[in-house]
């Protein structure tokens, strides 16, 4: 049974690893290699590396949209396509090809969250639970029937990144137990109810600049869920400020919203007023040098702590 698996980012590679596990994968699809860091040199997607580790055929098309792309597939004759993360949406004749459909990993308890950042959504969001979503693609955005869904609980903690990492092996053990009973005609696909569904629009790197006037817990969770991209930050004495790691703290008087303020025993080096209490930070980044723990960076900074940090 030839299984085809169309994935790029790291989120993907746990889940193509089970799949090799379990099945003859008969190719790998995946993103074009892109230009990368200061040389601008190319560089391969992580599902790549992976693919060519374990000795699978790739396929780099730059739009499943052309002929050539779908003879392509077509010629492996899958019984199913797995994606995961793959980076376009598949037309119509890319979804017809296999007898068994195109299944889908989502990192969201569907219909919550359709789109393109659903793990920063629900960091965003405040919510204390987020999950993965296998599901049946249809052309719609992440609107196809479900088959499997499985809750993971998001701590205080976590950025998009750590959660990211957390969902690829939920996501990974959960397509293996899934496949197997989908292929088997063991599941009915459950309809989303679209009246109930959520979307995640695509982040853009402006979002980052945080805006003092917010309250804190919606600036730390912001801070969280911007880690590892686009990042948040502030400016002071002209350069960019990256705020990495922070957590929302009581007010302390009526300072300006982006006041910096000293903080005694609360678990961080200094704090900056909001709208509604402290943002108390924990690790910076100033532009062009090395991530530092608030503390250390505040050492060498005088004037920082009373001086008041632009808003968005």
């Amino acid at each position: 049974m030839a299984i085809v698996f169309m994935g790029t980012p790291a989120f993907a590679v746990p889940s193509l690893e089970a799949l090799a596990r379990a099945y003859p994968v008969a190719a790998v699809c995946t993103q074009p290699d892109r230009p990368a860091g200061r040389g601008r040199a190319l560089l391969a997607p992580p599902v790549k590396q992976t693919a060519l580790r374990l000795g699978l055929p790739v396929l780099q098309p730059e739009s499943l949209k052309s002929s050539e792309a779908v003879a392509a597939l077509a010629g492996f004759r899958p019984e199913a396509i797995v994606v995961v993360a793959f980076g376009q949406l598949l037309p119509r004749p890319v979804l017809e090809l296999p007898p068994r459909g195109c299944v889908n990993v989502h990192p969201s308890l569907l219909p919550r969250f359709r789109g393109a950042s659903p793990v920063a959504a629900a960091i965003l969001a405040g919510d204390e639970v987020t999950g993965v979503s296998i599901m049946l693609l249809d052309e719609g955005l992440d609107t196809g029937p479900v088959l499997a869904r499985e809750k993971v609980p998001i701590s205080p903690e976590d950025t998009t990144g750590s959660l990211t990492e957390k969902l690829s092996r939920v996501a990974a053990a959960l397509l293996a137990a899934t496949l197997p009973r989908w292929l088997a005609g063991e599941i009915k696909p459950e309809p989303q109810d679209g009246a109930r569904a959520t979307y995640a629009r695509q982040l853009s790197p402006g979002e980052g600049r945080l805006d003092w006037r917010l309250p804190a817990p919606v600036l730390c969770r912001r801070v969280r869920a911007f880690n590892p991209w686009p990042g948040c930050y502030t400016e002071w004495r002209g350069k960019r400020l990256n705020i990495l790691e922070a957590r929302p703290l009581p007010a302390q008087g009526t300072p300006a919203p982006g006041e910096v303020v000293a903080l005694e025993a609360q678990g961080a080096a200094f704090g900056i007023a909001t709208g509604d209490g402290i943002l108390g930070i924990l690790k910076v980044q100033q532009e062009g040098k090395k991530p530092l723990p608030a503390a250390d960076f505040l050492r060498g900074q005088r004037g920082f702590i009373g001086s008041v940090l632009p808003s968005a």
